[in-house]
């Protein structure tokens, strides 16, 4: 039988460039627990919340970037439940009237063995809340711990519609909406601070066309993996439940990593169970038309507008354009060395952020603006490549690693001429180390005019070894072919 998953994403995007949202508290990460209380979130008698408006320009800059309607009126509701970490007994949120409604973000889809694929997920809704503080477990002797601190900052909780069909797509959405949040500036989406994080509602049903089944929701989850890993494993549980003759309880479960596997958390509640009701302290949140425009002024040019620009003006495909705009620092990366090396470069370009510098990147644990090889330096390598000074191949065996331990001041034309790693391109010393080759390999020569393509390529093999690297690879490849006839 074929099954169809389905996935819908609520997003928590903390607003961390901006204070808390109700009282103006600041808050850091890290900070001694309590320490950043504050009146407002501590429910002291007597205070009222204040609407920070910093918060509400970050969640009209959001909804511009996602082609959303900003409603012109939105209102606070009491979202109530007990639990310890929110001392007043209710969250502050939206319910019915959410300041963001609608929009859509596209994204690039990776397949194993497959060209990627374009999706457009559609968003339900973007709203303003409070977080809430955070339970402590550990060095409590069987007791918990309150920490307040991050109760009060500011969240766009981010929604969609079930679009989604498998993990893979999920998890491509989710790193598009970190990618936007982070550009536009709303959100610093560090996933180990909770600044960003994600519950996934997981389904499964009978073929495209059959009712949807009852979903699990699947809560904090902060990070790529653990979200993948997450959707598959209840996807898989819902699967051999409902084929088992069991049934699938709406509930909401926790990941855990160590087990590979979610957990039943709770009963999942229904709108009904939080008794929302308009927040009789803050007034209905009013915005107009002239904010929106100030607001869509001074947007930055946006992920999809870029991606747009760069498969245009450079001609790079569109998988190229999507992962040169996962974030502004490497978009300007690769701008940079275009202005350096030229738009022919591009592709090269491209290439080489996407291959080896974030190779390196991802294995010491460091980002694009700490890289060593600065723009210039990686233009005058291509550069070098282009011209045939140097081989691809060289370029990246011998030249790179150099230049990003900062040899020569990673000077590529200090390190190709201080390694003797300039390409043989002299004729004639070329041909006299071929007919060396085709003399010592006749074998090979005898089954390439038989027919055999193969033996071609080892004789290419044969030659470079000969030049130590050092042969220019189309110019070996040219006089080999005039040899052989």
């Amino acid at each position: 039988m074929q099954w169809e998953v389905v996935i819908g994403l609520e997003t928590h995007a903390q607003l961390s460039t901006v204070s808390k949202i109700f009282s103006g508290a600041s808050t850091a990460f890290g900070a001694e627990p309590n320490t950043q209380a504050s009146p407002v979130d501590l429910a002291l008698p007597g205070v009222l919340p204040v609407l920070n408006r910093a918060a509400v320009e970050c969640a009209i800059r959001f909804g511009l970037a996602i082609d959303a309607n900003i409603a012109p009126r939105s209102v606070f509701a009491r979202k109530n439940y007990f639990y310890p970490d929110l001392p007043k007994g209710y969250q502050i949120s939206q319910f019915e009237l959410p300041v963001v409604v609608g929009g859509t973000l596209t994204v690039q889809v990776e397949r194993k063995g497959a060209e990627p694929y374009e999706k457009t997920v559609r968003l339900t809704r973007a709203h303003l809340e409070e977080d809430a503080g955070k339970s402590l477990h550990e060095d409590y002797h069987g007791m918990s711990g309150i920490d307040l601190n991050r109760a009060g900052t500011p969240l766009l909780e981010i929604v969609t519609e079930p679009d989604m069909r498998s993990a893979a797509e999920a998890v491509a959405y989710a790193k598009a909406l970190h990618a936007l949040v982070t550009w536009l500036g709303i959100c610093d989406g560090n996933m180990q601070e909770g600044s960003f994080r994600c519950d996934a509602n997981v389904s499964v049903r009978r073929g495209p066309d059959a009712p949807y089944g009852t979903r699990c929701e699947i809560k904090n989850l902060n990070s790529f993996r653990f979200l993948e890993e997450a959707i598959n494993y209840e996807v898989q549980r819902q699967i051999e439940l409902i084929e088992d003759g069991g049934t699938v309880v709406q509930e909401t479960r926790l990941y855990d990593p160590d087990r590979k596997e979610t957990r039943s958390m709770r009963s999942k509640e229904d709108s009904q169970d939080y008794r929302y009701f308009p927040d009789p302290d803050l007034l209905p949140l009013v915005i107009a038309p002239e904010w929106i425009e100030r607001v869509r002024e001074a947007l930055p040019e946006l992920p999809a507008a870029m991606q747009a620009r760069f498969m245009s003006e450079y001609g790079l495909p569109a998988y190229d354009a999507s992962q040169l705009t996962t974030s502004k620092d490497v978009a300007a990366y690769f701008e940079a060395v275009i202005a350096a090396a030229g738009p022919a470069q591009a592709k090269g370009a491209a290439n080489w952020i996407m291959g080896d510098i974030a190779s390196r990147l991802n294995s010491e644990g460091i980002a694009i603006d700490a890289v060593p090889v600065v723009p210039a330096q990686l233009a005058t390598l291509l550069a070098r490549i282009a011209d045939g000074t140097i081989s691809n191949n060289i370029a990246k065996k011998d030249v790179f690693p150099a230049m990003w331990a900062g040899e020569s001041g990673g000077d590529a034309d200090v390190i190709i001429a201080a390694k003797g790693l300039k390409q043989m391109s002299d004729s004639g010393e070329l041909e006299k180390i071929i007919d060396e080759v085709l003399a010592a390999n006749q074998k090979s020569v005898e089954e390439f005019r038989a027919g055999k393509d193969k033996a071609f390529n080892a004789l290419v093999g044969q030659v470079m070894k000969a030049t130590r690297g050092k042969g220019n690879p189309q110019q070996v490849n040219e006089l080999l072919k005039q040899k052989l006839g």
